[in-house]
């Protein structure tokens, strides 16, 4: 029987290599650390022992980020409200405001693939998905009030993303991670309402229609069970 290539890594016999050993002074106000690096023979036999250099760490972790390269690094961006990188538990809370954005439709929705006006949105991603809610403030504060997403494919605040493609940048800056999930929701198509029914106050095929060549109209928002921005920065 055929094993694939993860079966076979699994299944190798391994053989240690070389260890790490670290020293420590046993006194309490001392925290710093002696890193040795010493080869194993084939026996199992440790080897003459050398300092670990500061290149060597680099390039260690170095090989480790890229293989599992999920945290951002760089430049924090102006938009973004809320970091967590803690492996597992990532979680990224940024903003846009209002502003012209491309949008795809299922053909029978009868809406026009191009340009629409839409209100600020606040998107919170990571490891458990994605959410998106819109505001009406000209300026995002702790008690800016939270509304309803006008958009298709959500439900409350949960985002479908249906079967959307796309890979996650290998060089991870802030920037790109935050557009990396931008896109997972702007580039899918648009194809049904969520599970609560419209988002708007009139028929969200309307609204949008309406926003092709006019403002986003604010008065079609529905608050959404009285959340804050300060509920969500948790």
């Amino acid at each position: 029987m055929e094993t694939n290539q993860t079966t076979r890594k699994l299944t190798s016999l391994l053989y240690p290599a070389a260890a790490l050993i670290a020293y420590k002074t046993r006194l309490e106000d001392n925290n710093s650390f002696f890193l040795e690096l010493r080869a194993i023979d084939e026996e199992g036999n440790f080897k003459e022992g050398c300092p670990v250099s500061f290149e060597f760490m680099n390039e260690l972790l170095k090989g480790y980020s890229e293989r599992h390269a999920s945290i951002p690094y760089g430049r924090i961006p102006d938009n973004l409200l809320f970091s967590d990188c803690r492996k597992g538990s990532e979680r990224y809370i940024w903003y846009n405001p209002p502003c012209r954005r491309m949008m795809f439709f299922r053909e029978n929705l009868e809406i026009e693939n191009t340009e629409y006006n839409i209100p600020g949105v606040v998107y919170d991603a990571g490891e458990h998905g994605m959410k998106i809610y819109a505001y009406k403030d000209n300026e995002l504060c702790l008690d800016t009030t939270l509304y309803a997403a006008p958009f298709f494919n959500v439900t409350g605040a949960g985002v479908c993303l249906g079967h959307a493609k796309l890979d996650k940048p290998k060089d991870l800056t802030y920037s790109r991670l935050l557009g990396y999930w931008e896109k997972k929701f702007w580039l899918t198509e648009f194809s049904h309402l969520g599970g609560n029914g419209n988002p708007t106050k009139s028929n969200l095929v309307l609204v949008t229609k309406a926003a092709k060549d006019a403002p986003f109209n604010l008065d079609e928002l529905k608050p959404f069970n009285k959340l804050k921005l300060k509920d969500i920065l948790k």
